[in-house]
């Protein structure tokens, strides 16, 4: 493909947090047939089709160190200029002396500083395209902190929009996006939506209850002395090492259990701009209004089912089990909050899942959440991209752009407050898990489509002709 038949994927974060990055590096491996280089953190290991490839090289960057609590609030103002000038000399290193030079850079933004001047200067001297995939802007993720009219947020935009437009070819994730871009920055983007890869998928029963048994110290430990999902297991048929709070196996037969908990998945990096008090509230409102519907009941052992009569037929509301995935700076902060609620029907569990399990977690649960609200408005949340891979529908705070992405009761719900979602979790949960009509049709729509999109394909169309032709550009 070009003269020296390599491609380096740069992120100045941690690699194993950063799929789109990693979808790169496979695609520029497998369907160019490159070798390629990523310049990332460590911290979380990427998917083991990554590690495992032989063209892909993974070179991880010392870090900036964390300052203690302690460290005089006088002086943190100084590191706002000392961080990013480590960052930059660390970056500048790896790019033009660590690595071979490749025919093309690719790089994440944000961050935009000092990533994209350092790819730029490192392209100049490598005689080497550069190519930025917007996923979002700095800029508004600095001022999500500091304000819009802080300088440093003012500094940071003029940077991020000046390097951005020495790049030779730009990607980005929204049509919204690619039309900002285009006309506030003067940037011509091709749009690469996020597709799931072939390893998000619907997860068979057999991998639903290996993932639930290699899981089960964490699904049992509640915050608290016990909660409507731990007491579940002490009932007279949940003892025994084959049996989950979702399964059991019965000489080799592996069987969902007739009154599981519905499992509900949230990934989130517990940043300001995913509100999860939004979560938190919407649980103890679902708690409250089933408890005032069907009539209280203080009982949360593992037979109990809450009915009620409506028009002769009988219906159930279930237990409700939030797994909330992701690392983040806000986390210990939530869990502290999940620890003061009082809930008899809704459970939370918050870990950390490897590249390989978290896709089995999403295609063994029965609807996903997310609280993605975007910084800029413009871009869209690839969480819920890999949900629908494995045919899981969301519900999904609304937003300006976040339409391109959720057809509402096609493949998932929007809501603006902790209220319209827990309607929407009453209304989908109704009657679980015989019922639960919109909740199986919005499945269905998925599974219909579960096949036929995927990131290879789109890679594919969009990204590997703007590559070719600034690579192409670039060397003649």
């Amino acid at each position: 493909m070009g003269k020296r038949n390599r491609a380096a994927v740069v992120v100045l974060g941690d690699i194993g947090r950063s799929p789109r990055m990693q979808y790169h590096a496979l695609s520029l491996a497998r369907q160019t047939f490159l070798d390629v280089d990523i310049v990332a953190y460590g911290g979380s290991d990427p998917h083991i089709s990554v590690l495992e490839h032989p063209s892909i090289h993974i070179h991880k960057m010392p870090q900036w160190p964390t300052i203690p609590r302690t460290f005089p609030k006088i002086l943190r103002p100084l590191l706002l200029i000392l961080k990013p000038i480590f960052q930059f000399l660390v970056l500048l290193w790896y790019l033009c002396v660590k690595i071979p030079a490749p025919d093309a850079f690719i790089v994440q933004n944000p961050p935009s500083v000092p990533t994209l001047v350092v790819v730029k200067w490192a392209s100049w001297l490598r005689d080497s395209a550069f190519v930025v995939d917007w996923h979002n802007f700095g800029y508004t993720l600095l001022a999500l902190s500091m304000g819009r009219s802080s300088l440093f947020v003012v500094i940071y935009r003029w940077i991020e929009k000046r390097y951005g437009k020495m790049a030779h070819g730009s990607l980005c994730v929204t049509r919204a996006m690619q039309h900002e871009l285009s006309q506030n920055w003067g940037i011509k983007a091709t749009v690469l939506y996020d597709q799931p890869p072939e390893f998000f998928r619907p997860a068979s029963l057999e991998e639903k209850h290996n993932l639930f048994c290699r899981i089960g110290k964490s699904l049992n430990e509640p915050y608290g002395l016990r909660d409507c999902v731990s007491n579940g297991l002490t009932g007279p048929y949940n003892n025994g090492p084959n049996t989950t709070p979702f399964t059991t196996q019965v000489d080799g037969d592996i069987f969902l259990k007739q009154n599981r908990p519905a499992l509900l998945v949230s990934s989130t990096s517990w940043t300001p701009d995913e509100d999860f008090g939004i979560l938190l509230e919407a649980a103890l409102m679902y708690d409250r209004r089933v408890a005032a519907s069907l009539g209280e009941d203080d009982s949360t052992g593992d037979e109990v089912i809450w009915n009620e009569i409506r028009d002769g037929k009988q219906f159930s509301y279930p237990r409700l089990l939030f797994i909330i995935t992701g690392k983040g700076p806000e986390k210990e902060k939530y869990e502290e909050k999940i620890r003061k609620l009082s809930l008899k029907r809704v459970a939370f569990r918050t870990m950390w899942l490897s590249a390989e399990d978290y896709p089995l977690l999403l295609g063994s649960a029965d609807l996903g959440v997310c609280l993605h609200t975007s910084s800029s408005g413009l871009d869209l949340p690839m969480k819920v991209v890999d949900m629908f891979g494995c045919g899981l529908p969301v519900c999904a705070v609304s937003y300006s752009c976040i339409k391109e992405l959720v057809d509402v009761e096609k493949n998932g719900l929007l809501f603006s407050s902790s209220a319209e979602l827990a309607d929407e979790l009453m209304m989908l949960f109704e009657g679980f898990p015989e019922r639960c009509d919109t909740l199986k049709s919005m499945r269905s729509s998925l599974m219909e489509r579960v096949s036929s999109v995927r990131w290879a394909t789109a890679w594919e169309e969009n990204a590997k002709p703007l590559i070719y032709e600034v690579i192409s550009q670039n060397s003649s």
